[in-house]
């Protein structure tokens, strides 16, 4: 009886061990409808599998990304994209109103940027880099770096409370070398959920499929199936991983793990924001050394 009744007990209580951790809540924030998916879909994938909250944002309506298409009815079809996309990612996904190309550093998004923030919890924000060839992607770090600290200042957009605990900023992986190159600080496997990420990443049609390869000369290329699509896709967007980004999967996951892993997202931890411990990142990052 008394074996019975102390495996009711612990029948009982599991779930509670299991499940009693916040929901981690992260927001990952971009210039364009598709930008938050190519830079850390995967990451967001897992965190959603894990039962956290992600937030994908893009600060412009994406009415001037093609080479045809523009204006009203392009952000309309962008809006579509991303909509469907967010599904696919099992993520929420916001489209602000802001015009393609112009998007500016004013005082009016940045307290946007806050108040978005602020209204998620945000435990963990992802951007871009300051250091970048499009204007909306620069625009877009510095609203996330004038944001970092205001986050938690009250009387700054005081119509949303302000945070009590600065969030971990943090920088999605690019390839610019100036004026200082990327820091992989955090490296997350996404090997076992690339399929997904291409999957989401192919809702964004008018982009992967016409305004990008139009763009790089290789719009004759893209396949008419979309099982074709999706194996192209893949190929095209495969993150690969460098030398500096193994050294760090090792730190996470272990010199044997991290041999294996062929497929990652990176990511550099911003000044502004937060400064984590290693700890804090574990447990911020659950999926580390799975």
């Amino acid at each position: 009886m008394k074996k019975l009744i102390s495996f009711l007990i612990l029948s009982l209580t599991l779930p509670f061990f299991t499940y009693s951790q916040e929901p981690i809540n992260l927001v990952v924030i971009g210039a364009h409808p598709d930008d938050c998916d190519i830079d850390a879909g995967g990451t967001a994938i897992l965190f959603a599998r894990e039962g956290h909250n992600v937030l994908f944002v893009s600060l412009t309506n994406g009415d001037a990304g093609h080479h045809e298409k523009g204006g009203g009815a392009l952000a309309k079809i962008r809006r579509a994209e991303a909509q469907e996309a967010g599904k696919r990612f099992e993520v929420e996904y916001i489209v602000l109103d802001n015009h393609d190309g112009e998007l500016m550093p004013t005082l009016e998004n940045r307290l946007d940027v806050i108040r978005l923030i602020r209204k998620w919890k945000a435990d963990v924000v992802i951007g871009p880099r300051p250091n970048d060839y499009h204007p909306d992607h620069r625009n877009t770090a510095i609203l996330l770096q004038d944001a970092a600290f205001m986050v938690t200042v009250p009387n700054v957009a005081s119509d949303v409370p302000a945070l009590r605990k600065n969030p971990v900023f943090l920088y999605s992986e690019d390839r610019f070398q100036k004026p200082y190159p990327f820091q992989p600080d955090i490296v997350v496997d996404i090997s076992d959920v690339f399929d997904q990420k291409i999957y989401a990443l192919a809702a964004h049609e008018s982009q992967m499929f016409e305004w990008l390869p139009w763009l790089s000369g290789r719009l004759d290329k893209v396949p008419q199936t979309e099982e074709g699509r999706l194996k192209w896709l893949a190929e095209w967007r495969r993150p690969h991983v460098n030398e500096q980004t193994k050294t760090s999967l090792e730190k996470w996951y272990g010199t044997e793990k991290a041999s294996k892993v062929k497929i990652a997202e990176a990511f550099e931890i911003c000044e502004y924001g937060r400064r984590p411990s290693e700890e804090e990142i574990r447990k911020l990052f659950p999926m580390l050394g799975k």
